[in-house]
């Protein structure tokens, strides 16, 4: 049987062959330390916990869910936004829950995305936008981002171009992988830029909360509502990434179109994991305090084994990475990380699977306990 067309344009996903690489060497007895990828090794809340198991036996919990979500999530996710980020949301028109916000990559594609219509991806960001946009039949463009300019796109330069086929643009603040935030001001720009241009754009926004002393959204722009959606997510916030909660806000015309979308790929989110969503939306401030210091300490350790590698890094980025610089002279970054690998049985993600302009960067996981982390330091 020949596949789909579609397949030509996308690649397996670069943690998916090098992870089945790094199970190999396991097996083989090697003493693997996994630095590679974002997924959190510590547990969500004992009230999560305790409020997935009790929920479990109420009335209708193993039914199939409206594809909107339980009200209560979406009253959940309104109040969250509101305290965090000082955002109004109407929860009944302006939010719609996902089965984590990597398939609101996909939904909202397929909503906006016509053959032909391109979108504009920042290089080095996440690989998923771009895979989605050619699955979908749109047209992946790529706009740069540098450290000398903060990880930020030159927008200037970017209204020089043809924009005239872009449909969406995809932004990401805090910055994966770099961790670089972005100021009020900025984001103004973005929303002015997006707007005069007629482009939706899509703030990806899942790493305010680790290490950040300033959560911010870009719904908090005036005007943004216009022509922006946000995707979130509770899979860095409150250690859930294998459960799978996301979701998008925006206006109820662009969440509507997105639902059409939803409503014909899933039959909705199970109960019990939605009263677990609403129990974390509803922690405390001595959560969020409780995460950062573990991430602290872990983070001081990683700035560590970067000086051990003679890398250099921004102190003050955000997020559960370390975006590191590597010395001058060194090997390209994917034979850097596997030199590493062979020789010293530690796995870090190079930039280049980031984009091009990755080149020249690892990022090292703070998903990795303490010791282990003393221990890699020790390797060297």
């Amino acid at each position: 049987m020949i596949t789909a067309n579609r397949l030509n344009s996308v690649k397996e996903y670069y943690f998916s062959t090098k992870l089945r690489e790094v199970r190999g060497l396991i097996a083989q007895g090697k003493p693997i330390i996994n630095m590679g990828i974002g997924s959190p090794d510590l547990a969500p809340s004992p009230q999560v916990l305790e409020t997935l198991r009790d929920s479990i036996i109420e009335a209708g919990a193993h039914q199939y869910q409206s594809y909107q979500g339980l009200p209560k999530l979406r009253e959940a996710i309104a109040e969250f936004y509101h305290q965090k980020f000082v955002v109004s949301v109407d929860p009944n028109f302006e939010i719609l829950p996902l089965m984590g916000s990597k398939e609101g990559i996909m939904h909202i594609s397929m909503a906006f995305l016509n053959e032909g219509d391109e979108a504009l991806l920042p290089n080095p960001g996440y690989p998923t936008y771009a895979s989605v946009t050619s699955l979908v039949g749109g047209v992946p463009t790529t706009y740069n981002l540098t450290e000398e300019n903060g990880w930020f796109p030159d927008l200037e330069e970017l209204s020089k171009k043809d924009l005239s086929k872009v449909k969406l643009m995809w932004v990401s603040y805090p910055h994966m992988p770099t961790g670089a935030t972005a100021t009020e001001e900025q984001l103004k720009t973005l929303v002015d830029f997006a707007r005069k241009n007629n482009i939706l754009l899509v703030n990806d926004n899942p790493y305010s909360f680790v290490l950040s002393s300033n959560p911010t959204s870009i719904l908090s722009i005036d005007g943004a509502k216009e022509c922006t959606l946000e995707l979130n997510s509770l899979s860095k916030t409150f250690n859930m990434a294998g459960w799978r909660v996301g979701m998008v806000l925006g206006n109820a015309e662009h969440i509507n179109a997105v639902l059409k979308v939803k409503s014909n790929m899933d039959s909705g989110m199970f109960y019990g994991i939605q009263k677990g969503a609403i129990a974390a939306l509803q922690s405390g401030s001595e959560w969020f305090e409780a995460l950062d210091k573990v991430y602290t300490k872990r983070r001081e350790l990683m700035f560590r084994l970067a000086d051990k590698l003679g890398c250099s890094y921004d102190e003050d980025a955000v997020g559960m990475f370390v975006w590191s610089k590597l010395p001058s002279g060194a090997s390209p970054s994917e034979k850097f990380i596997d030199e590493i690998l062979y020789d010293k049985d530690i796995f870090i993600a190079p930039g280049t699977i980031f984009g091009s302009n990755g080149e020249g960067y690892i990022r090292f996981s703070l998903c990795v306990k303490e010791e282990k982390i003393k221990e890699a330091i020790e390797r060297f």
